[in-house]
């Protein structure tokens, strides 16, 4: 059954029951089945049909859902594009995907303008946003005006026979932290996997209603929010972008139980400022991904949160846990007893390469409690949940999967994830391969250091990547902190650091950004940040390190020259 008819279904149950709000507008079930009709009658008669892909560049509303759901039903499949790209990246989503049109609100009209030239055959049509529709069929780049096309078109039930469970439903873009998006497959078994795993997980009810402030065109947002309306007919809430301050404020005005959260969103909403509204929700749960550790009891306990139901999972993998007993810091649990019986495992890899570690016989190594090592998905082509199926572009998909794991012939969707497991069977997340760098000898865990600084620092942004210095092995630390008001206090910052972590996991170098570029999940991008390294010629920035006394000192061209040509040792 695919997406179109579990809704229909949903619909002709309950035609009024609510399941999207929007600011101070609410949509029915039979709301949104009619609109999606009419999306789906109108681009059927603009001669898309099964297996094109149009692109949808549209900011969080109850109508993006609405869009993908209509052409769904003509078997179209959706890109669902981040609409904070620009120039190249955004041309690239496009192409990708293999786009033959693109959906785009009007306040992205000068985005799509900027690369109008390039975009060669695709069909450009405008979805009105805050401004005024045009009255004209066509504007300045030739883009037909969605919302006048659809006032003017039927809402008769498409045939949805030719429509089928396990074909392509949308494209999710991976967030981009370390190069250009890459366009994940999501199929409708997929998608309704991704909605009914967590749903029933967690315990969820179709009573519940959901606050979700997460972007839309990401499957945190899009599936796993957004699909309990979808798929169970329950009420989600959708706000048009996040806002720390408004978070449980908005929790307490629509009468929320579940809310969600994803990457930094904890660390903002714990740094506002204390309010009354901050105990006064109905949350049973909340649930996501990204709570760091060092900050989990503080939330919990200052906005009296009842369970926290942590997730793991990638957009493009078969691979997905959740915390569902409330076990500080875990992501997930997998039982000592009976580890077979699970179709994921931890094996053994190089930390800096990501390379699978082998035996003598040529297959990987799992992990015992307390080591590291790589998260992955064991693939069987036969059961949808343990399917992998790639991306777009099937060169970056065999990438991602690892051949004989642990028998000859088999296969694993490789996450590229460092996880632990304790004794008992919890499992941590400790690092991106890649990320992980080895300084004195010892590993370093950039996202242990990330969490310690950002705590010592009241919760500013923070990356922390490595560095190379010359005439030493590895890489040193380095710290880049948004600090707009040079509010730091440095010595505070080196003392908590010498309580916090060990000597060869302090970061060397500090650098202050005004501003640090984030993904739409809320993960902070480095990848340019480490290639400028510590380098005062190169950066604008002010940069310190780690002198002999173990305090912060200015880093002037002086003292660069002086590391690089070992007068200074770190």
């Amino acid at each position: 059954m695919c997406i179109g008819k579990i809704f229909r279904e949903n619909a002709k149950k309950n035609p009024n029951k609510v399941c999207f709000v929007f600011e101070d507008k609410e949509w029915t079930l039979a709301e949104v089945e009619e609109f999606s009709n009419k999306v789906a009658n109108l681009f059927k008669s603009h001669g898309y049909r099964k297996g094109d892909a149009i692109g949808l560049m549209l900011e969080n509303r109850p109508e993006f859902v609405c869009l993908w759901l209509g052409l769904s039903k003509i078997g179209v499949i959706t890109a669902l594009i981040n609409h904070n790209l620009r120039q190249n990246s955004l041309l690239h989503s496009i192409n990708v995907a293999k786009c033959q049109a693109l959906i785009f609100g009007d306040d992205f009209t000068d985005a799509v303008r900027e690369i109008s030239n390039q975009l060669g055959g695709v069909r450009l049509y405008s979805f009105p946003g805050q401004r005024v529709e045009s009255s004209v069929d066509r504007g300045d780049i030739g883009e037909r005006q969605l919302g006048k096309l659809l006032e003017e078109t039927n809402s008769s039930p498409p045939n949805l026979d030719d429509v089928g469970f396990h074909d392509r439903l949308l494209y999710i873009y991976t967030s981009g932290t370390t190069g250009l998006p890459k366009a994940a497959v999501i199929t409708h078994s997929r998608y309704v996997f991704l909605a009914g795993a967590i749903s029933y997980q967690v315990w969820f009810k179709r009573s519940d209603r959901f606050y979700s402030p997460l972007p839309l065109y990401h499957t945190a947002g899009g599936a796993m929010s957004a699909g309990q309306a979808v798929i169970y007919g329950a009420c989600v809430v959708i706000r048009r972008k996040f806002s720390a301050s408004a978070y449980f404020s908005d929790i307490v005005k629509y009468n929320c139980t579940i809310a969600q959260y994803i990457g930094e969103m904890c660390r903002y909403i714990l740094a506002t400022p204390p309010k009354s509204t901050d105990t006064q929700h109905k949350i049973r749960i909340i649930f996501g991904n990204g709570l760091r550790p060092q900050i989990w009891k503080e939330f919990v306990e200052r906005f009296k949160i009842p369970k926290v139901a942590e997730f793991y999972g990638a957009t493009e993998g078969n691979a997905n846990i959740a915390n569902v007993d409330n076990k500080f810091g875990a992501i997930g649990f997998v039982s000592r007893i009976i580890p077979s019986v699970y179709p994921i495992s931890i094996i053994k890899v190089d930390p800096y390469s990501g390379e699978p570690v082998r035996d003598a016989n040529g297959l990987c190594i799992p992990c015992q409690p307390g080591e590291p090592g790589v998260f992955i998905g064991k693939i069987s082509s036969n059961n949808p949940a343990r399917a992998f199926l790639g991306y777009v572009n099937e060169k970056e998909s065999e990438k991602k999967i690892v051949r004989d794991v642990f028998c000859k012939g088999d296969s694993a969707f490789l996450s590229g994830d460092i996880i632990v497991s304790d004794e008992f069977g919890y499992l941590y997340f400790k690092d991106r391969t890649g990320d992980t760098f080895r300084w004195k000898g010892e590993n370093v865990s950039t996202s242990e250091v990330e969490g310690v600084v950002s705590n010592l620092v009241d919760f500013k942004d923070c990356v922390v990547y490595g560095v190379e210095v010359p005439g030493s092995e590895g890489r040193a630390g380095m710290a880049a902190i948004v600090d707009k008001n040079n509010s730091i206090n440095f010595n505070k910052l080196a003392d908590g650091l010498k309580k916090a972590l060990p000597p060869y996991a302090r970061p060397m170098f500090i650098r202050i950004l005004s501003e640090v570029e984030m993904t739409g999940t809320y993960k902070m991008k480095k990848l340019d940040l480490q290639k400028e390294s510590f380098d005062p010629s190169l950066i604008k920035d002010s940069l310190y390190y780690c002198d002999q006394n173990g305090t912060y000192s200015p880093l002037t061209a002086d003292i660069y020259s002086q590391i690089q040509n070992g007068k200074i040792r770190l």
